[in-house]
């Protein structure tokens, strides 16, 4: 047998715990999860020729996009689900990655292109009562761990909403507002991915692949349950970021409103200013023209400067009136 190196590791559970294998240790009458993350080409290569798996399961397996789907391989059960991923160095924090669950008789393989918080709580021994030998119930768990990681960044996503929604309160900036947009987007990728997985819950249960037992039929169940709910909680978390930045766009709409009202303002008050210097430009005697002092321009000047600062006075008046009659009338 070809022994894999690097980012593929096998698992073997001592006392109810795994534990990590290398080439010396390695018992081949337990059972092992093999787990492949962030593998390369060469390592694909091996794992295909090492448990002479189809190629395009592979493939599928560490496809970005690919859905969750059940179908069986020769002499395995392929079995593709989505798990939630955080990415504290992207722009988009929460996204989706596809693993492969690949079961055969005595050995399961796991392929993910990255990795993620579920196969860490697998490996470190965080999942309670969880037993390699019932292969079923391995899957049922990781589905359930999934779940639960899910309504955990969901919880996540609506802390930083209500937080970004205070800052926006106090001023709007474009970061606040690409950082919702961002979180908008993390919610649909997990709608979808809740959604898919719920599709193959279904197909789990009516294809009859893998063998459940009345316990595992039971965490089935449980697993569908908390699926759904996360479903719902992402479904409506989506709708409130979808209506705050409604919200705060009929926000940015008004005060651009208010601005225009206010540079309208002020070039009303500058048209009286235009209008007298445009009639005393045409050929028209001037006043004070045959004098040397600066009468004459200082009086035409006061006079400007009064008019101009008497009609924004008044046309601001008269818009403070207008605003308390509309609050008179709603009240």
């Amino acid at each position: 047998m070809i022994w894999l190196k690097k980012m593929i590791t096998y698992w073997q559970q001592e006392n109810g715990l795994f534990v990590k294998k290398d080439r010396n240790e390695f018992n081949l009458n337990e059972r092992v999860w093999v787990d492949a993350r962030n593998v390369t080409s060469k390592e694909i290569s091996i794992l295909e020729k090492t448990y002479n798996l189809d190629h395009d399961h592979v493939v599928d397996s560490l496809d970005p996009d690919e859905l969750p789907r059940i179908e069986q391989g020769e002499g395995y059960v392929l079995t593709i689900m989505r798990l939630p991923v955080y990415l504290p160095n992207s722009e988009v924090r929460y996204h989706t990655a596809p693993m492969g669950a690949i079961i055969f008789q005595n050995t399961i393989i796991t392929l993910c292109w990255t990795d993620c918080e579920v196969l860490k709580d697998l490996s470190a021994n965080r999942i309670k009562d969880l037993n390699i030998a019932d292969f079923p119930a391995f899957i049922t768990r990781i589905l359930s761990r999934a779940d639960t990681m899910f309504l955990r960044y969901l919880k996540e996503i609506n802390r930083s909403t209500n937080s970004i929604q205070q800052e926006l309160q106090e001023s709007i900036e474009n970061n606040e507002l690409i950082q919702l947009f961002n979180l908008e987007k993390s919610l649909m990728y997990f709608t979808s991915s809740l959604k898919s997985n719920q599709l193959l819950l279904e197909k789990i249960r009516k294809t009859k692949i893998i063998k459940f037992d009345e316990e595992d039929q039971d965490w089935l169940d449980d697993v569908e349950i908390d699926n759904r709910q996360a479903m719902e909680m992402a479904n409506t978390y989506s709708q409130t970021i979808t209506g705050t930045m409604d919200a705060f766009a009929s926000v940015i709409s008004n005060n651009m409103n208010a601005a225009m009202k206010q540079l309208t303002v002020f070039s009303i008050a500058l048209m009286m200013i235009s209008f007298i210097t445009s009639f005393w430009g045409m050929n028209i005697r001037l006043p004070w023209s045959k004098s040397d002092s600066w009468t004459g321009f200082i009086v035409i000047s006061i006079g400007c400067f009064v008019i101009a600062t008497s009609s924004f006075v008044l046309i601001n008046f008269m818009t403070k009136i207008k605003k308390k009659i509309r609050h008179w009338k709603n009240k």
